[in-house]
Order: structure tokens, then C-alpha cells, then sequence
């Protein structure tokens, strides 16, 4: 028996490493197309190319983006270079940095301008201008959104000035408020919860209810992520005022989504390597902006900022 046992182990046949190779490249596809959703890109790339013709020119179309400062690190940072907001009644770029807690002024060279400490701030990570010199911080951590004048001067802000609203909304961790828009003929702030889960809230009469006349509405826009949103995370949101349209922004998944005034998807932009002219793929995309004349910002943790522009 034991002689019929070890003939027959010596007729099995030998797989060939080539087949070993083969199914080795076969599992490491199939692990891409689920962790980057490349089937999904498919379907959304093939989906959008349809109606291109339609939203081409009334939309901020992402595909037509190309990057024209690539990757800049920002004097004087190191790291945890957070949210961006474009401010037009400057023409300055606002940014935060978490740990030590900053608030940075940049020029839309990515040239910094002027840094103020943020005293008694905690996890900033999300800024956004609301207009008539007034600034949104959003606090990670306590889902905090805290509103501050325009810096005039030199020197720190104090969290103690600031009036600020909390939405204490599955607290616990660093999975808070990521990031801030504005609209501000709206008055309608946007914000993002960067995973477990990813939300979207809209918030209606912000601004107003700051001035005095109270008078606030939540929405939660889960519905939008569900349908049309294909990143594993969101790390910041920005309100185009020309379009009407959201712009969200994935670090996991090195994208950029543009949603239309009902949510759905109207185009995209992956910030891979190759993609939009960029050299590397940005490494931890954490804040988004465009300005009045259409260019898109982003921030970079460590400390790089990029700037596109529209074909």
C-alpha cells in the first residue's frame, strides 16, 4: 500500500512557475480593483464620457484640470498642512495646519504670507471664508465649527473670542469633521466626515444665525455619498458659487468628484501619478479650493501645495 501511495504522489503534476506567476498577477488584480474600485472608475469614467457634451461648459469639468505647480512645499511647514479656502476679497489663499494649531495666509503661489497661532484650538483640520471678513475652523475631533474675524494684525486668535457650534454626532476618535464649504448666496455650509462612516451635512442659516437671527437647518445628504461617490473616505469639500456644484476631495482614493446641485455625479479627477500632469501622485490630499477665476488648489500633508488649471 504504501509503495501505491508514493507512486501515485509522483504522478501528480507539477504546475509550472509560469502558472504559479500568472495566478500570482491574477490575485494582485483582483485585490487593486477592490481596494482603488477600478471597476467602479470604469463604470463612472464610461457613465460621465457620456454626457460630456451636455456639462462640459456648464460645469467645472475635473478631467480638463492640469497641475501647474506641482507638489510646492510651503515655507516654514512641516507637517499636517490641512484645509485651504480661497478668500476673492484678498485674493489670498487661507490654510490650517494641525499640531501646532495654525492659521496660515498664502499667496495662490503657495508663498506664505503670514501665520497666526490658534490658542485653545484643538484638531483643526477644515477652513472655508464665509465672506465679509469671517472664517469657519472646523475641529475634528469635537465636530466643532468655530467662526473667527479675519486676522488684521499679527499674533494669536483665541478660541474664546469665537462663537462656535457643536454637532456632537459619534464622537470618539480622529473621525470627526474633516472639511468645510460655503455658500454663500445661500447661506448654506457644507461638511464632511471623513470615514465610519463618510457623511455629508448641509447646514442652513450659518451665517444668519451668527448675526443673531437663529434660525438653523441640518441635512444630512447621506443619500448623495451613497449613490454617486465611489471614494473610501472624504477629507474636504468645496461649493463652486459660479456651478452651484460640490467639489469632494478622498485621500484613500486619490480623487477628486464634482457633484451637481442634486448630488449626482458629473465628473471626476484621480490624483495618481500620470494623471492631470502630475510627476507623483499626491501623497495625502487634505484640502481643496478653487478660486473666482476657475484655478483648483489643493494641500498635501506633509506640506505641499498644488495648483490647476483648466485647459
Amino acid at each position: 500500500m504504501l509503495s501505491a501511495a508514493k507512486g501515485a504522489l509522483g504522478k501528480l503534476p507539477v504546475v509550472s512557475p509560469w502558472k504559479w506567476a500568472l495566478l500570482l498577477f491574477v490575485l494582485v488584480t483582483l485585490y487593486q480593483v477592490r481596494t482603488l474600485h477600478l471597476d467602479e472608475r470604469l463604470y463612472f469614467w464610461i457613465k460621465t464620457s457620456w454626457h460630456e457634451d451636455a456639462w462640459e461648459n456648464r460645469s467645472l469639468w475635473l478631467p480638463e484640470y492640469r497641475v501647474t505647480i506641482d507638489a510646492k512645499p510651503v515655507a516654514g511647514v512641516t507637517d499636517n498642512f490641512s484645509g485651504l479656502s480661497y478668500d476673492d476679497d484678498r485674493d489670498q489663499i487661507w490654510a490650517v495646519v494641525n499640531n501646532p494649531e495654525q492659521l496660515l495666509r498664502l499667496s495662490p503661489e503657495g508663498e506664505l504670507l503670514a501665520r497666526y497661532p490658534l490658542s485653545g484650538f484643538e484638531d483643526v483640520e477644515g477652513v472655508t471664508y464665509l465672506g465679509d471678513g469671517l472664517l469657519l475652523l472646523a475641529e475634528e475631533r469635537q465636530h466643532s465649527l468655530v467662526a473667527v474675524k479675519v486676522p488684521d494684525k499679527p499674533g494669536a486668535l483665541f478660541r474664546e473670542d469665537s462663537r462656535s457650534l457643536t454637532l456632537g454626532i459619534g464622537l470618539g476618535g480622529n473621525q470627526g469633521f474633516e472639511g468645510v464649504g460655503y455658500d454663500r448666496a445661500g447661506d448654506r455650509l457644507f461638511v464632511v466626515k471623513e470615514h465610519s462612516p463618510r457623511k455629508l451635512y448641509e447646514i442652513h442659516g450659518l451665517k444668519s444665525s451668527l448675526g443673531g437671527d437663529f434660525n438653523l437647518n441640518i441635512i444630512d445628504r447621506q443619500d448623495w455619498i451613497d449613490q454617486t461617490t465611489f471614494a473610501t473616505d472624504l477629507s474636504s469639500v468645496h461649493y463652486d458659487e459660479r456651478t452651484g456644484h460640490l467639489v469632494l476631495l478622498s485621500d484613500e482614493s486619490q480623487l477628486l468628484i464634482e457633484l451637481d446641485t442634486e448630488g449626482q455625479l458629473v465628473s471626476f479627477r484621480s490624483l495618481l501619478s500620470g494623471f492631470a500632469g502630475l510627476a507623483d501622485s499626491v501623497p495625502q490630499a487634505e484640502g481643496v479650493t478653487f478660486d473666482d477665476r476657475g484655478n483648483l488648489y489643493l494641500a498635501s500633508e506633509p506640506n505641499l501645495f498644488y495648483r490647476f488649471e483648466r485647459d
